[in-house]
This record gives C-alpha cells, structure tokens and sequence, in this order.
C-alpha cells in the first residue's frame, strides 16, 4: 500500500547534535539521501537487515504499457529555527552564526545531486521545513534567505519550497500573513499541538497559574487552533496546492488506537497528518482510502465556517471552582518530573533527540523537545505562582529519577540517575525547571547544550 508520501528528514526537534562531529555526520546522512546511496544494516530478531534507498517501482498498465511509480517518499528537511546558533563556522569576530542559515545553505548545496538527477523532486524543487516561526516577519526574514541561497548556487528562483509550521502563537493568530509572505514557495502549513501549547504557556507565564497538563487541550484557543489552520489554508489557496497537516500520533505501540482514532484529522480537513514509523504511515494510507479529504475541503470552502478568533486569545488559566488539593498538585509535579528526566536522560548522555519514552504510568510515547517545553514551562509556571515549592519539586525529580532508571534498567549503555543525582543530566533536568521561565519562548535548546557539552567534555 502506498504510504508515507512525504518524509521529513530532521535537524531539529528529534535530533541531538551538540559537537561539530554530531553536526557534521547528520549533514552526511542527508548527503547519502539525496545521493541515493544511503544504507544502513542493524540486527533485529537475531537476524542481521539491511536497508537501503528503494528503486522506483516499474509496473504495468491493463493496455501492456510500463510505468514507474516512486519507489521512495519525497524528502523534505526540517532546518533549526532561527533563535538557534553554532559554533561550527564563526563570524570574523570569532562569534557563533545562525545555525539555521547554515542549514539553509549546507543542505541546499546537498540537495544540488538531487537536483541533477531529480530523483528526489521531479520538479528540482528543495523542500524545507521551517519550524519556530514567530508571524510574518520571521516568514519575510526566511524567504529572503532562501533567495540569498538561490543566488549563491545558481538556483532557480523559488527552488527552495518552505512548510511553515504553525507552532507559535503569533503564527497562529497572523497566519494568513505568513502565508502571503511565503505565498510563492509554501508547500504545507502544519499545526504542532505540542510546541504550540508551550508557547501558550510561556507567553502568558506571568498572568497566573496554568490548568493541568492535560485539561489545557480542552481549552477555547485549542479548540479554535486546529480549525483555524484549515479554515486560513482553505481560504489562502492551499486546496490541492499544499498540504494542510496535523500532528504527530504519539504513541507508537498503540497502533490498533491509532487505525481506530486518526482518521479525525482528514475529518477535520487536513491532507496530511505525521506518523512515528513506516508502519503507521501504511496503517494510516487507509484512512485517505475510507475517507475523501478533497470532498471535505470543498465542503469547508463552500460553508466558509470559521472559528471564532477571540477563542485563539483565550488563555488556559487555572480555573477558580477548580480544587486542587495538594495530592492532586503532587502528582501533576511527579508527572512533569517524570517526563522531563526520561527525555533529558537519553538527549544528554547518550546524544538521542526523539525516542520511545515511559510515562508515568509506563507507556511508550515519542517524546522531543516539543515535549520537553511543555513540562519544563507548566512546571516553570506553577513554581512562580506558588502552586508547589521548590523543596517540592526537588523531591519529585529525586523520587522520578528511581523511577526512569528503573524504566531503562535493561539498557545496558544507560547511565543512572539515583542515587547521586548529580549527573549533567539530572542538573540539566532540574535547570529546565528551575530556569524555564527565563528561557526564551520556553526553548529547551541552551540548557540542553550546555549540559551536552558538559558531558562530552568529561567523557
């Protein structure tokens, strides 16, 4: 079953690339995609696999004539966003540069093998993912970049094609003027529940204490978020021309809930939705089989319904009739705690950036730093309105870092956390909270890398 028609290779969120050589071996994966020489071999069940770049796939048609179909996904690269830096090149005054302009550089001057042989894009296209945007003017900045690309290696006006992730709250209520800005190379807009609902947080981190972790999606600004994707793609032009996407489906175990829930989003209108693995892609083909996205798009361009923006604004404050006695208040801090360490464990010591990480309750979600904003912020935000005290906090990291090692007790390059707790990894754990409310935006980046480094430094 054709599946997975678009794929993302990433440097962001589901990447860990602190060193130079970390950098560096991501850009040469990506060179082996668009050079079509890419191959891997892993043991799985005792038995040893390789896997490679498919041919395409030649068939034939009931009147005897051959015809190919592609034999691989179409590739898109997801760079940093543009609050990102690196060390990798300096300017002349020996300063960090942009890391995301050297994304948009280094992998366009890869994508150019592909280009020739227009394996990858059938139209010379490059197709990138820009994530973290903040409104149009980040847009504008971006697409001017593109274009200071395209200059440098001779490229066709608007070979660069971008998808705009419509993950920060400025996008979101300005989304119809970052789509004019990128109205020329715009290939999808996306919505991103997870990074959305940080930036809900952090922006309004002063204004009070923020609902449960898990009540802030049944919220008004939820409930007009994703709607609002759709209704403004719809009305920009993007039917039939972009991919109007939602987000990932977090739990890669849980296929049979998957096949029985995801089908929501072609309801809702979207033409394209993420998936954690291969498998789940070809599950999910079958949704687009049972169900006419198209024919629903139509229907929601004909009605013209749109959600009501005032909902957008509304924040996911603590509500007063709300009881929140404080065995309530201690089980939402160990939940945070719990999830901040079993990501933070991996990403520091062991240079992973998306893996399958036990809950609380010891189910295996896919877990990056979009994640990790969520619980860091909520947990930033409940500690500066007195929801629970440091000493409490504290005591929830000490309590859940039994808990994660015991999670990953048959991993045998895991380093624990308990009972010194003093790792790189569970300081950087405890920073994100303590630190979170002065993170830019809630970003988990810096305090990541600076323990990373620490890390390598001393191993």
């Amino acid at each position: 079953l054709e599946s997975a028609i678009t794929t993302i290779v990433d440097f962001e969120d589901s990447a860990s690339t602190v060193s130079n050589a970390e950098k560096i071996h991501a850009y040469r994966n990506y060179l082996g995609l668009m050079k079509r020489e890419l191959s891997t071999t892993f043991t799985k069940g005792g038995e040893t696999i390789t896997r490679s770049l498919n041919e395409d796939k030649v068939c034939t048609d009931i009147h005897g004539e051959k015809f190919s179909l592609a034999g691989t996904s179409l590739t898109l690269v997801r760079h940093v966003g543009i609050h990102m830096t690196t060390g990798i090149v300096s300017n002349l005054d020996d300063s960090p540069i942009p890391e995301g302009i050297l994304d948009a550089m280094v992998t366009s001057l890869i994508a150019l093998h592909d280009i020739k042989i227009k394996a990858n894009s059938k139209k010379g296209s490059i197709y990138i993912v820009k994530p973290k945007l903040h409104g149009p003017e980040e847009v504008k900045f971006t697409m001017e970049l593109f274009g200071l690309v395209e200059k440098a290696l001779s490229l066709k006006t608007n070979t660069l094609k971008i998808g705009v992730m419509d993950e920060e709250r400025r996008t979101t209520l300005n989304l119809k003027s970052c789509i004019h800005e990128a109205k020329s190379r715009i290939i999808f807009i996306n919505t991103g529940f997870l990074d959305r609902t940080g930036d809900e947080i952090h922006t309004s981190m002063m204004a009070g204490a923020m609902r449960c972790k898990d009540l802030i999606k049944e919220e008004a600004w939820y409930s007009a978020y994703e709607p609002n994707n759709v209704s403004t793609g719809l009305d920009c032009g993007l039917f039939k021309k972009a991919q109007i996407g939602k987000g990932m489906w977090a739990q890669p175990d849980q296929m049979r809930q998957m096949l029985d829930n995801k089908m929501v989003h072609l309801e809702a209108g979207a033409s394209c939705s993420w998936v954690p693995s291969p498998t789940a892609a070809t599950l999910h083909a079958t949704h687009y089989h049972r169900f006419d996205v198209f024919k629903k798009q139509k229907e929601l361009l004909a009605n013209q319904q749109h959600p009501n923006q005032d909902d957008l604004l509304v924040i996911p404050f603590l509500r007063i009739e709300e009881q929140m006695p404080k065995e309530k208040i201690i089980n939402e801090i160990n939940n945070n705690a719990q999830s901040i360490l079993g990501y933070v464990v991996k990403w520091i010591n062991q240079g992973i950036g998306c893996s399958k990480v036990q809950d609380i309750n010891h189910v295996g979600l896919m877990e990056d730093r979009a994640t990790l904003r969520i619980s860091s912020q909520h947990m930033a935000n409940w500690l500066h309105h007195g929801m629970c005290s440091k000493e409490e906090v504290n005591k929830a990291f000490e309590e859940m870092a039994v808990i994660v090692d015991d999670q990953n007790k048959y991993d045998p390059s895991y380093l624990p956390l308990a009972p010194n707790y003093d790792s790189f990894a569970y300081k950087a754990s405890i920073a994100l909270a303590f630190e979170g409310m002065s993170q830019p935006n809630g970003y988990t980046e810096a305090i990541l890398i600076k323990y990373r480094r620490k890390f390598l430094e001393a191993n």
